[in-house]
């Protein structure tokens, strides 16, 4: 073989490998870009789901106050803690922590149960904020199953 087959046959060699490598990162750079995207989501749904549960706090303290005991006491209080509870579940998501799947769990069964709290009130004034939080359930379980049921 002389200097120039050698050459050519480098060249291919050199060639061949950076599409392979080429091919694969770009692979990596596409699920990084996809698995960043759930993520993404999953931050912004829970601290739309906070800020939300701090209104729905406030509206069900002004019906309490308004004497309208039954339910609304109980969901007041479910609202003011479910929103700490997506609040940081956004935050650990975010920045991607190791403990992100287990506060998205947690952060899933605490709109769960404001959803069954807030959905016996009946009021239409509420409506909007169930949604949010069945958007919050929604992402915070796709954001778990996506790492597997268990810790990033």
């Amino acid at each position: 073989m002389d200097r120039r087959e050698l050459l050519g046959a480098l060249g291919a060699t050199a060639t061949g490998l950076l599409i392979a490598t080429g091919t694969e990162a770009r692979a990596q750079h596409e699920g990084h870009h996809e698995h960043g995207d759930i993520h993404k989501r999953c931050a912004e749904d829970c601290f739309d789901c906070a800020k939300m549960c701090n209104d729905a706090f406030h509206h069900c303290f002004k019906q309490v106050q308004a004497g309208k005991q039954n339910y609304y006491a109980k969901a007041m209080h479910l609202c003011v803690d479910c929103g700490d509870v997506c609040s940081t579940a956004g935050k650990l998501v975010a920045r991607m922590s190791p403990l992100m799947a287990h506060t998205c769990r947690a952060c899933a069964e605490c709109c769960n149960d404001c959803i069954v709290a807030c959905e016996k009130l009946d009021d239409p004034e509420i409506k909007e904020f169930v949604a949010t939080l069945r958007k919050c359930f929604k992402s915070c379980r796709e954001m778990v199953q996506a790492m597997g049921g268990h810790a990033h």
